[in-house]
């Protein structure tokens, strides 16, 4: 029986990884969840599951859930608080699996601590490897931990890899990588329309039930410029042997062209439970409780080139990436901001791609080589990025 630790229970990730482990209990003992704000569905999950353990980052919330926990029939579970209780959780000696499922820069530090202190590391949070990759990558190598990517995209690459493969290595044989896109809810829309965007609209993606940061970046296609940059760490490749493909339906996942000629794909209903399900089953493979896909039901694939004029945030993620060091890091950092100011209304959707930008272009390339400059990187890229948003206000 493994021990799981998840880190962000409460999100759509968190959610559906307590759904595959409840049909495994016999494979599967959740020793802690964490969360953020949600400590009621929180509470529910504790009902269940009971972990060991359970973090509430901010402290007024952890007291206000220690004190539902008074009389219940779960209050023995140990409730901490505080970014440094993620990384103690994650690196628990029964802790055999973690789920990395915290959204945004906070899910670097507890990632990182899995990934040295050896562990089974569910990657979900692809802003952990777009900051550090090589330092990350590097820990993954010392330890001796297994890293099995989330993303349905990078899982889909990653079962199409030859037998034996692992996180980080360079498949000889596999010259590019077909990383699929669902193009989000804004496809279609007339170009001069996206000005006028809601959030409201920019969430309600047409195939996928995510957040609201992650609904955002893909209809920015933001998310799939950070997908490419986790491509590149994850499978050792470059950024001109990731091509990025428009596939509205959201049945292929991703694909990898072999040097034979062979493109092999990994298809299946869009629902987050199967790349989970691998995970977790991994190197065996369990039920997941996701229906079998009807290749009758889909009739069609469709297959196109994305605009970059529809989408300049995929521009600035290969932009990123070639220039290399702190950029990527300064990227995610900027758009972060960008899509929380967007969301809170304070700026249009046209305006996330020119905060990015603006915030790229106040850095000099330089070397990512420690957690200490990129952690210094991105709040500094935040405090910049805030700064362009209060002058576009103006």
């Amino acid at each position: 029986m493994k021990g799981l630790c998840i880190l962000g229970a409460t999100g759509s990730i968190g959610v559906s990884t307590l759904d595959v482990a409840a049909r495994h209990k016999h494979l599967y003992k959740v020793v802690a969840l964490t969360a953020n704000n949600n400590i009621d569905l929180l509470f529910e999950q504790c009902l269940i599951h009971h972990p060991e353990y359970v973090v509430v980052v901010s402290e007024a919330n952890a007291q206000v859930f220690s004190d539902k926990l008074k009389g219940s029939a779960i209050s023995d579970i140990k409730v901490l608080s505080g970014a440094p209780s993620l990384e103690y959780v994650a690196t628990l000696e029964n802790v055999d699996s973690v789920m990395a499922a915290i959204v945004g820069a906070a899910g670097l530090p507890p990632s990182l601590a899995a990934a040295k202190a050896g562990k089974i590391i569910l990657l979900a949070n692809k802003e952990a490897l777009v900051m550090s990759g090589d330092i990350f990558m590097d820990a993954v190598a010392q330890s001796g931990a297994q890293l099995l990517p989330i993303d349905s995209e990078h899982n889909a690459i990653f079962q199409c890899m030859p037998a034996g493969y692992k996180s980080g290595m360079q498949a000889k044989e596999a010259r590019r990588i077909l990383l699929t896109a669902s193009g989000g809810p804004f496809r279609e829309m007339p170009l001069d329309q996206l000005i006028n965007v809601t959030p409201a609209q920019a969430v309600a993606h047409p195939n996928w039930d995510m957040g609201k940061k992650i609904s955002v970046d893909s209809a920015t296609m933001m998310n799939k410029g950070l997908e490419m940059i986790e491509a590149c760490i994850l499978f050792a490749m470059n950024p001109d042997q990731i091509q990025v493909v428009i596939h509205p339906q959201s049945i292929i996942h991703s694909m990898v062209d072999y040097v034979d000629g062979t493109v092999l794909a990994q298809m299946g209903n869009p629902d987050m439970r199967v790349p989970i399900a691998y995970s977790m089953a991994w190197p065996d493979r369990f039920e997941s409780g996701v229906e079998p896909l009807n290749i009758f039901d889909v009739r069609r694939m469709d297959f196109e080139e994305p605009n970059l004029d529809r989408f300049p945030c995929l521009r600035l993620a290969y932009k990123a990436i070639n220039l290399g060091g702190i950029i990527p890091t300064v990227l995610n950092a900027a758009n972060e901001i960008a899509v929380e100011a967007f969301l809170n209304e304070k700026i249009r959707f046209t305006d996330i791609p020119l905060i990015i930008e603006g915030c790229m272009d106040k850095f000099e390339v330089s070397p990512a080589s420690t957690i200490e400059i990129i952690l210094e990187t991105d709040q500094s890229a935040r405090v910049i990025a805030n700064q362009l948003i209060l002058e576009l206000s103006k």
